[in-house]
């Protein structure tokens, strides 16, 4: 409980996350029995998961797992329909959460092998499927979004190279050396962004006027239920693989609602599938995500990273020797995910009247104070003072994207996978010394390569049949005769 309520508290705080949290608590753990050290690292983890949802419907502040969450559920904000928004995203992580608890305990010894079967070869041709859900992510035109893709992909080129050290697109400057954050490119090409653009307005604006309506309909209870199955589906696979977790989780979800909801052309300007699924992938990815660590010993992400050295503090070695030797940690860390998926409804959805009631402060007093939010946030990362010049420098750019009507949504899919992609090329090229084969006679590899072949034939075919329907019903010029 007292995990879950620190999480959902952290998540709340621009730029703070789970990440920076459990690191500085790590020391405490010394202290702590072992069941309830690492039951309260677990909670404050999945519980900022839903924390971040609540600044990015509010106020478009998103954390690195609730990056989707601005596109539909800030535009629900802007309708007046915050609390509905703020409900689904914790009725949606609640069945997320209570999806993935059940992948966990029924198949975390089978699963945990099957991240042995993806090897670098398949871990790219996965990343090329997430490039081509560009066109489910975006909302505007699809040539723009995919050359906000590429520019999200050359972002994520900055930095030093790690097989060969060299430094790529630095300019002399030590800052770039160490690569571009994903937190400044997030806070800047959204909040930030926002915020500018909310200052920039005529009008005088208040965040949320008049009744909250909190419960939804029938009709829209019936959206959300489907949406958070795909979501949680999608998030409990995604999440076992290293690499995935909740950000990749809530990309794919949110691109499959986009295909196959029967809603599909409102998501993107304030659909609730929008909400539903990304926040129940986010969900039950990060607690399927421990699965490879507790099943192989493998840390999926940094916040698996600190939970093994928390593992590893209380003398116990994460692998498969783990769940048969110590079967009461396991399973009590199952029950309190449990316990702490239904904490998180008793607590948050009551209270989502009470988060919207802290946001009726008019916009005039209300910025200063994310603004300083947002630079603690980005600050306390890696206490360096040019992490808060980064972030308005993004701010810059994600307010002229606004104002050129670009998405920066698929910028950050491409700044995401886009170094991910070249790693584990580069992995596979090594591996295979240079030959390319290796892409296709894998069987994942080759069946994903295959689909994504399909996909492309399947959109320019689609794209052809609407142009030349589009010109069919262009009016013929006549001339005039002589």
């Amino acid at each position: 409980a007292i995990g879950c309520v620190v999480g959902t508290m952290v998540g709340l705080l621009p730029g703070l996350g789970p990440l920076a949290t459990i690191s500085l608590l790590l020391p405490l753990t010394y202290s702590i029995p072992t069941g309830g050290a690492l039951i309260m690292l677990a909670g404050i983890y999945y519980g900022a998961q839903y924390g971040d949802s609540v600044s990015a419907i509010t106020m478009k502040i998103p954390h690195a797992s609730s990056i989707v969450a601005c596109i539909d559920g800030y535009q629900l904000t802007l309708e007046g329909r915050t609390g509905l928004a703020l409900f689904t995203a914790g009725i949606s992580s609640f069945i997320g959460g209570t999806v993935a608890i059940v992948v966990l305990a029924w198949l975390a010894p089978a699963l945990g092998e099957v991240a042995f079967l993806f090897g670098p070869a398949d871990y790219c041709a996965l990343m090329l499927v997430g490039f081509v859900c560009v066109s489910f992510v975006t909302t505007g035109s699809l040539l723009n979004g995919r050359a906000m893709c590429a520019v999200g992909v050359l972002l994520g080129q900055i930095g030093t190279d790690v097989n060969s050290g060299v430094q790529r697109f630095t300019f002399d400057i030590p800052t770039l050396t160490d690569g571009v954050g994903l937190v400044s490119v997030a806070l800047g090409c959204f909040g930030i962004a926002e915020i500018t653009r909310n200052l920039d307005a005529h009008e005088e604006r208040s965040p949320f006027n008049g009744k909250i309506h909190l419960m939804p309909s029938w009709a829209e209870f019936k959206r959300i239920i489907p949406s958070a199955l795909r979501g949680s589906a999608v998030g409990s696979f995604l999440g076992i693989l290293p690499g995935g977790g909740p950000v990749i989780a809530q990309f794919a979800a949110y691109a499959i609602d986009k295909k196959v909801s029967k809603f599909k052309h409102e998501i993107g300007h304030g659909a609730i599938e929008g909400v539903a699924g990304q926040a129940a992938a986010d969900e039950a990815a990060a607690r399927t995500s421990f699965i490879p660590l507790m099943s192989i010993g493998i840390p999926e992400n940094a916040v698996m990273a600190l939970m093994m050295a928390a593992f590893i503090i209380k003398g116990i070695q994460p692998g498969p020797n783990m769940i048969a030797g110590h079967p009461d940690l396991f399973w009590g860390l199952v029950a309190s995910m449990w316990v702490g998926n239904v904490f998180l409804v008793i607590l948050n959805v009551p209270l989502v009247r009470y988060w919207l009631s802290l946001f009726k402060i008019p916009y005039a007093v209300l910025f200063p104070a994310i603004l300083f939010f947002c630079c603690i946030g980005t600050y306390s990362i890696n206490n360096n003072l040019d992490d808060v010049f980064t972030t308005a420098v993004f701010g810059l750019a994600g307010y002229l994207f606004m104002r050129l009507d670009l998405d920066a949504a698929p910028l950050m899919l491409g700044f995401i996978l886009g170094p991910m992609l070249e790693e584990n090329f580069r992995r596979a090229m090594l591996l295979s010394r240079g030959h390319f084969g290796a892409f296709v006679t894998r069987p994942i590899s080759g069946t994903l390569l295959a689909l994504i072949a399909l996909v492309v034939v399947w959109q320019t075919t689609v794209f052809v049949l609407r142009l030349r329907e589009t010109r069919a019903r262009a009016p013929i010029a006549q001339t005039p005769a002589a």
